[in-house]
């Protein structure tokens, strides 16, 4: 008997334990979330970058002696720090648990990009921008397709920002050359 009683009450309490860490899992556990696994990708994907951004800017501010690259690090920690709360509301919105841990090839980056200093920064810095937007553009362009109409608005409606971003470091890293 003890051993049926015990077993009764050690299965809901597994369930419940494996539960918590699905980030698909929603914060509630009468709700789940409409997201797919690209739309959870997609957003986790998305705060990971933007908080390397606003970081790596915020370096960028301290370290680069160049106008031009400080207007830039000044625009990229206002525009990202938007767009990562506005991730976070769909986050919420969508009933999905995460957390905003940067990811350790971003922390890596940052790190040696932090070591740099002068020219050297300041180019490194621009192709890190380059590159990185080239790579967010795709992601976002591929995300106008998502079936969530969450996902795939926030996507659409900040595609041209990455954009713009992308063309004005490639304007910048140009007059580095």
């Amino acid at each position: 008997m003890k051993t049926r009683l015990l077993l009764a009450l050690l299965v809901p309490a597994i369930y419940v334990i494996s539960s918590c860490d699905d980030p698909k899992k929603a914060k509630n556990y009468n709700q789940e979330t409409t997201v797919d696994q690209s739309g959870l990708n997609f957003i986790n994907t998305a705060i990971d970058g933007g908080r390397t951004e606003v970081k790596l800017a915020s370096v960028a501010e301290h370290v680069s002696q160049n106008p031009r690259i400080i207007r830039f690090a000044k625009m990229m920690i206002t525009d990202h720090t938007k767009g990562i709360e506005e991730l976070k509301m769909l986050r919420k919105k969508e009933l999905i648990n995460g957390d905003d841990v940067l990811s350790p090839e971003h922390r890596k980056l940052i790190d040696s990009l932090s070591r740099l200093s002068g020219t050297d920064f300041d180019k490194a810095y621009m192709h890190v921008m380059v590159a990185d937007h080239e790579k967010t553009a795709d992601l976002f362009k591929e995300e106008t397709q998502e079936r969530v109409v969450s996902v795939q608005s926030f996507a659409r409606k900040t595609l041209p920002t990455i954009e713009m971003h992308l063309d004005s470091a490639k304007a910048v890293a140009a007059t580095l050359k």
